[in-house]
């Protein structure tokens, strides 16, 4: 037996024990409860980082711990294997996207295995895979059936060098593609999109089921859907038989209206455009399509626009109001119109003051119209009273209505609805809910991605590829060039086919998915990954959904959240599953920050310098010389202050690495790395050693406990069992992972000045082993092996704490005097308040201080302190 902890030693030879054994494998029947714990799938890119490592880690202590507490476990992994990366990497380094991936999938692999994760392997998936895909591109045929899936004609941020689609996340702050550097254009291009606001009310209403996410993230997602109710109103145009459909929150200002304003790209733009105006027009349209969506919106860019000579009237009031096209308003929200306000919108007045329109004030505060008699008009087309008010900036608080015909002297909250209801028998408006949700855009005009399993027949239209056919498979033998847009249009062999349905020759769907489709559903593959003949077996996945513990970044609060619950309810209604949510409860942990300098001098990755570089002492740049700002930030390669977790187990193993990540911060904080507390997770898992290798060295016998037992071992028994139901609670009921290492801490300290002969010492022993066990899985298994036990400690019972133990029968009593603690003093824990002030009264500490002095108030706090009040 090694007296000394030697981590290398220990670590490659459990992981062989436990892959021997198949502890990580899935039960495939049981009749004990289950337990899904699954972290957010990472894509491939190459290497593990410490980010990694901290989001495993916590997945894998949940994991461990409800095994041993007598669950079934699913505790799987996945690789979200599709994306540009891949595509990209295929351009610059001449390497096939599949290559490139299950190359990176390969290495992350082995540096996950080294981690001594309780994965369950053979539940693998990577999302590349035709085996997933085939099921992806088949789910897409549901959602074409359901008449979820469409194709329309959509506004898109265009790179006019690559040739191809690009999010709004791939467009920097100056409007520019991130790879090719071009100026991006919006282009209206014909695209597949899924029908998700068809589930946007029920997406809303169900986040009052998840008790178990944070509200943070809730309201993320209710955000996101933006449910608004207010009143769709028409606005006839002045010399075509059309109208301008707006949706507002706001009617109660509708008299304020002094323009309207159409999104550049509004079907009606042509139609209002005067022929003075059209050339002008054009040239607006041709630089607004030169903006990104991020532009175009940006709270910080000035507004701009152009009058198209159009004119519409306000059928409240009769009166006529120019038409308008402007950068900020998108044909994808809303109806793509919106009525200008300048007197009760910020921005609506930021645009007025720009370009010189009428402010209309219609609604005041109630301080400024309490010397008016505001009387409404019997006509609600004749004359308003006019009030004046002299605001310097939008009014947007609530108030009382002026010059707003019949509406003039209620209060705005009131005329919202009188106005709609107004506006319904009229004809000319009605409610409307509204949501700032759209329609989810699937296409991606790029190769490596999920073929979209459709044909385009002349005859027949859109025709899915039939089930037998499917998957439809990525061609291999494609040219990358990065020019021209995908590499699947240029391969006729590939492009050209048959219409399943008439004969006809027709034509491939060249799009890709979106790779969000992959990982919005790939959490109910992992229960029956291998299934050649199905999506899921549904009584296999009904058995474990939904998954029990999710663990991922906060960056994908929004996003691959609400869409896998968008695909959760679309698959319950197409009668594959039978629960309404996907993931039960949800972890965002922190990010992983290191110790980096800041150069505010310099731009762009130069302003970074890593640590290694700089004497800590007096941080300068070492070219310049000039002072440095040191702080913390997330790793990364380009601030140089990224840690490996190769480095990091070398030097101290990996139940030091866990331990760290565990310790340093709550899961849901960021947590800056410092060796100095790497280092000292290492100390302590030295000391554990010592006090198990020096209890069995020392060849204790292990008699029972008797029934009597000392005051210290009884001590010992109560700090044993409250650090069993303290390291279960703080990990099961919070995942307080940090606060749960500290009770080990406080253990391992008590047993370090505890008797060694004691039985109850022994008891100290095992447990301190067993609770280390989900944290520092290597190294308890080996301590467990060295008490004589021949089974892995991972198959043991958790222990229960013994209600008992924990009452103490003495307690410290803190005696003060006048506010100030004079001592301490042990009485019974039973002890009521009368006992307790003549127990603090009789002792030599308060004897010391009272004497001779009048007490003119004794405050007792029952079993923490009695203070006395003394003249």
């Amino acid at each position: 037996m090694d007296s000394r902890y030697n981590p290398a030693a220990i670590e490659e030879k459990w992981q062989k024990t436990w892959l021997e054994l198949g502890l990580d494998k899935t039960p495939s029947a049981s009749n004990k409860p289950k337990f899904y714990a699954l972290s957010m799938f990472p894509y491939p890119s190459g290497s593990l980082h410490m980010g990694h490592v901290r989001n495993y880690t916590i997945t894998d202590v949940i994991a461990r711990l409800k095994r041993m507490q007598g669950y079934r476990v699913i505790h799987p992994m996945g690789w979200d294997a599709f994306g540009l990366p891949a595509e990209n990497a295929a351009i610059d380094r001449g390497v096939p996207p599949a290559k490139w991936t299950y190359q990176n999938i390969a290495q992350m692999r082995q540096q996950l295995q080294r981690l001594g994760l309780s994965i369950d392997w053979e539940c693998e998936l990577a999302t590349c895979s035709p085996d997933y895909y085939k099921w992806t591109q088949w789910i897409f045929l549901q959602f074409l059936q359901a008449g979820l899936a469409y194709q329309k004609e959509a506004a898109v941020n265009w790179d006019p060098i690559d040739q191809t689609v690009l999010a709004n996340e791939q467009v920097d702050n100056e409007g520019r593609s991130w790879r090719s550097g071009a100026i991006v254009e919006r282009k209206l291009l014909r695209q597949w999109f899924f029908k998700i606001t068809d589930y946007a009310e029920e997406l809303l209403n169900d986040l009052d089921k998840l008790t178990g996410w944070s509200e943070r993230v809730k309201l993320m997602q209710a955000n996101w859907i933006g449910k608004s109710t207010g009143a769709y109103l028409e606005f006839p145009i002045v010399g075509i038989d059309e109208k301008i459909a707006v949706y507002t929150t706001r009617p109660d200002t509708v008299y304020g209206v002094s323009y309207l304003v159409l999104a550049p790209e509004h079907p009606l733009t042509k139609s209002v455009t005067t022929k003075e105006q059209q050339a002008a027009v054009e040239v607006f349209i041709k630089e607004v399509s030169n903006q990104s969506e991020l532009e175009r919106t940006s709270e910080d860019k000035p507004k701009r626009g152009i009058p198209t000579g159009g004119v519409a009237i306000n059928p409240f009031t009769g009166e006529e109001v120019p038409i308008w096209i402007a950068d900020y308003v998108l044909y994808e929200y809303g109806t793509g119109a919106v009525m200008g306000v300048p007197a009760h919108d910020v921005r609506d007045f930021k645009f007025a003051k720009n370009y010189d329109l009428p402010i209309n004030f219609v609604i005041a505060s109630p301080d400024d119209v309490a010397d008016f008699e505001l009387t409404p008009t019997s006509e609600i087309d004749g004359v308003t009273q006019l009030v004046e008010v002299d605001y310097k900036q939008a009014y947007t608080e609530p108030g009382i209505l002026i010059n707003s015909g019949a509406f003039t002297g209620i209060s705005s909250i009131d005329a919202k609805q009188a106005i709609i209801e107004y506006a319904e028998k009229q004809g000319f408006g009605k409610v409307r809910v509204q949501y700032r949700l759209r329609d989810w855009l699937i296409s991606r005009q790029r190769y490596w991605g999920a073929p979209i399993p459709v044909i385009h027949c002349p005859n027949c239209g859109i025709v899915p590829v039939p089930d037998k056919d499917l998957p439809v498979q990525l061609p291999e033998e494609v040219e990358f060039t990065g020019r021209g847009g995908s590499p699947l249009t240029q391969l006729e062999s590939w492009v050209n086919v048959t219409c399943p349905t008439c004969g006809t020759p027709a034509k491939r769907e060249t799009d890709t998915m979106d790779t969000f489709i992959d990982s919005s559903w790939y959490f109910l593959r992992f229960p029956d990954a291998k299934n050649e003949q199905q999506v899921f077996d549904s009584s296999k996945v009904n058995d474990w959904m939904p998954v029990n513990q999710y663990v991922g970044g906060i960056e994908h609060a929004i996003l691959h959240l609400l869409y896998s619950r968008f695909f959760t309810k679309v698959l319950r209604d197409r009668g594959l599953l039978n629960f309404d949510e996907p993931f039960q409860r949800l972890l965002t942990q922190g990010m992983v920050q290191g110790l980096t300098y800041l150069n505010p001098n310099k731009g762009g990755k130069d302003k970074w310098i890593p640590s290694n570089l700089v004497n800590s002492a007096d941080p300068r740049d070492p070219q310049t010389g000039e002072p440095l700002q040191r702080l913390y930030a997330t790793m990364s390669k380009s601030k140089g202050n990224g840690v490996a977790p190769e480095d990091v187990i070398s030097k101290y193993g990996i139940d030091t690495a866990r331990m760290f990540i565990l310790f340093k911060a709550p899961p849901e904080k960021d947590l800056e790395w410092d060796e100095a507390d790497v280092e000292g997770q290492f100390r302590f898992l030295n000391r554990v050693w010592r006090l198990v290798t020096d209890y069995i060295t020392a060849g204790v016998s292990r008699k029972q406990a008797q029934c009597d037992l000392t005051k210290a071992e009884k001590e010992l028994r109560r700090t044993i069992h409250t650090a069993i139901q303290a390291v279960t609670e703080d990990v099961e009921d919070e995942y307080q992972f940090n606060t749960a290492i500290s009770e080990l801490m406080k253990l391992s300290n008590a047993l370090s000045d505890a008797d060694k002969n004691s039985p109850i010492y022994a008891e100290g022993i095992r447990t301190l082993v067993m609770l280390l066990a989900p944290f520092a899985p290597h190294i308890a298994d080996e301590l467990w092996h060295l008490l004589g036990e021949s089974d892995s400690i991972h198959t043991q019972i958790w222990p229960s704490f013994d209600p008992v133990a924990l009452v103490a029968d003495e307690i410290t009593l803190v005696i003060q005097v006048m506010g100030k603690t004079r001592g301490a003093i042990q009485v019974p824990a039973q002890a009521d308040k009368a006992a307790l002030e003549k127990y603090a009264r009789e002792s030599e500490i308060a004897q010391r201080y009272i004497e001779g002095k009048e007490i003119k108030k004794v405050i007792v706090v029952p079993g923490k302190l009695v203070n006395f009040v003394v003249s």
